[in-house]
């Protein structure tokens, strides 16, 4: 996949996914949260993209997500930009096409964007509504974030299959020939 189509469609995913979050009510009526979408995304960009993509995804989606909450601005940009990074200097270390270890990183991504998110509150002397109400959130967060991770990695391949250009076929060489160069 091209480097500019993988920005602007992990950007274009994200907007989409945090406009549907901000007009739709979903499931948080019956989970009591609304789920997020952008830490798998990020969990994505991280394992397959540059770290360009990793860092406007981080800028853009918390961004967005602080626009749509009642955190301050940028709050959340630094804990996606610290899972992002974290996920993209050890990639060579996942194996990121196993589905388990996708779900894996996305519970793991999912658990520590809120979490990151409420220690930097807390470091800027706000106050946030904790209780044992948000250790459910947290949980539902977290499997959410766990469950879609692969989603998203299927829905990024399939895209890469639609617009990347198909790969050349075998061309004339054929490996099973000796090729003798010289006088003989």
């Amino acid at each position: 996949m091209l480097s500019s189509f993988q920005v602007v469609a992990t950007l274009l995913v994200a907007w989409l996914a945090l406009f549907l979050q901000a007009a739709l009510d979903g499931l948080r009526p019956w989970l009591g949260v609304q789920p997020d979408v952008v830490p798998a995304l990020m969990v994505h960009a991280a394992l397959q993209t540059n770290l360009v993509n990793v860092v406007l995804l981080a800028t853009f989606g918390g961004l967005t997500i602080d626009t749509l909450s009642a955190n301050p601005p940028g709050v959340s940009c630094l804990p996606l930009l610290a899972v992002g990074l974290l996920l993209h200097f050890r990639r060579e270390l996942v194996l990121r096409d196993q589905l388990f270890a996708q779900a894996v990183l996305g519970a793991w991504a999912g658990a520590a964007v809120p979490a990151l998110t409420v220690v930097l509150l807390l470091s800027l002397e706000r106050e946030p509504l904790l209780g044992w109400g948000s250790l459910w959130q947290w949980l539902v967060l977290s499997a959410w974030s766990a469950a879609v991770t692969p989603v998203i990695f299927r829905l990024f391949g399939r895209m890469q299959s639609w617009f990347a250009p198909s790969p050349v076929g075998p061309g004339a060489f054929r490996p099973d020939r000796e090729i003798r160069r010289g006088r003989f």
